[in-house]
């Protein structure tokens, strides 16, 4: 592990693949596959670590983070920032046509994965939400 001199030089996705390789988790391969399935996703975010795993970016603004704490599980956060804004709309951010997302408010949803079967079962719909989480939360 590098010296927090040199780890503060990395880029946010140096840091990310670092933090990513010394990952020891029971559903690792799960991860990697929906980090993989959030990077293809939709071209403008950028990577980083915050909250102790892996954060994704758009405009320097995190909308997508993984909660890597459960049991048997690893959740996916769907937000607005680490800072509370004002939204002009009323409401839900969006709807959510797959049914994905596990509202916690208006503004923040999470998908709980708890296999490879979970992970590639729901891809596309992923996807989906991905862009449209991304789309709503730049509004």
């Amino acid at each position: 592990m590098p010296s927090p001199s040199k780890k503060s030089k990395l880029t946010g996705e140096q840091e990310a693949a670092l933090f990513m390789e010394d990952l020891e988790h029971p559903l690792k391969l799960e991860i990697e596959e929906v980090r993989a399935i959030i990077l293809s996703a939709y071209d403008q975010l950028t990577e980083h670590v915050k909250w102790k795993a892996p954060s994704f970016c758009v405009d320097n603004d995190d909308r997508i983070t993984f909660n890597l704490q459960g049991k048997g599980f690893f959740r996916l956060i769907f937000h607005c920032g680490a800072k509370i804004k004002q939204r002009a709309a009323n409401g839900r951010i969006m709807d959510d046509p797959t049914g994905l997302l596990e509202w916690v408010a208006d503004d923040r949803a999470i998908i709980k994965f708890a296999n490879m079967n979970d992970v590639v079962r729901n891809k596309e719909n992923l996807i989906v939400v991905i862009n449209k989480w991304i789309e709503a939360a730049r509004i």
